[in-house]
């Protein structure tokens, strides 16, 4: 039995929704934040990194979206109904997408949050210059960078409606973590019509829905685009 270790509001919630797309069985092993909204120590008994998510498949632990994603695909989606045919244009992107999901747009948004926080989690007489720097660092750094990815992402989505072709694939699925947390922070703007098409459709999928109900909430599928 696929066993899904799962942290709540998390990049976790896209393996859920993966299993469910490929209708496979699964257990759920659930972890909450603590009030330093990091996992558990509790996680470190399955992967030294005590990080989410992480499965277990028989003997086998795999951590890192992109490796359970491959490996979930690999193993039980013989007929690859959620990626493209290997050696065509489609195929391509879509292991493009698979790995600048996190190789690309996750560390800027992640360093976007932790910017925001510094502020609030130093010393009171401190607060204003910690401000001023982190305003500066996201206004300077932070922020162009972002604006320059979402606009990637509405080009991309613009061709022809998902980010590896035309049709749905586990590539949308890696790619709504970025998307939706991303939304949660940052403005998209006016100019994302094809993004907000977009994550209408995902979340529309009933293995999406499936995977809410599973998995509980899930604070992201909330944000507006």
């Amino acid at each position: 039995m696929l066993v899904v270790h799962y942290l709540e509001n998390s990049r976790a919630h896209r393996i859920l929704w993966l299993l469910e797309e490929l209708d496979l069985p699964y257990e759920i092993k659930r972890y909450k934040r603590g009030r330093d909204m990091e996992a558990p120590a509790s996680l470190k008994a399955v992967h030294p990194l005590g990080k989410s998510p992480v499965i277990t498949d028989g003997d086998l632990v795999i951590a890192e979206s992109g490796a359970i994603v491959s490996y979930l695909l690999d193993t039980y989606d013989s007929s690859d109904s959620l990626r493209p045919a290997m050696g065509t244009p489609e195929r391509r992107r879509f292991d493009y997408w698979l790995h600048y999901s996190e190789g690309s747009a996750m560390p800027l948004l992640v360093m976007k949050l932790v910017f925001t926080a510094i502020p609030e989690r130093v010393p009171f007489f401190v607060r204003p210059v910690a401000s001023l720097i982190t305003k500066g660092v996201s206004t300077q750094l932070l922020d162009p960078q972002i604006a320059e990815h979402v606009a990637f992402w509405q080009a991309e989505l613009a061709r022809d409606g998902w980010f590896a072709g035309d049709r749905f694939s586990a590539a949308d699925i890696m790619m709504s973590f970025p998307v939706e947390a991303g939304a949660d922070r940052i403005s998209f703007g006016e100019n994302c019509a094809a993004i907000r098409h977009w994550a209408d459709a995902i979340r529309q999928r009933p293995a999406y829905q499936a995977a809410l109900k599973a998995g509980g909430a899930y604070a992201y599928t909330a944000t507006s685009m």
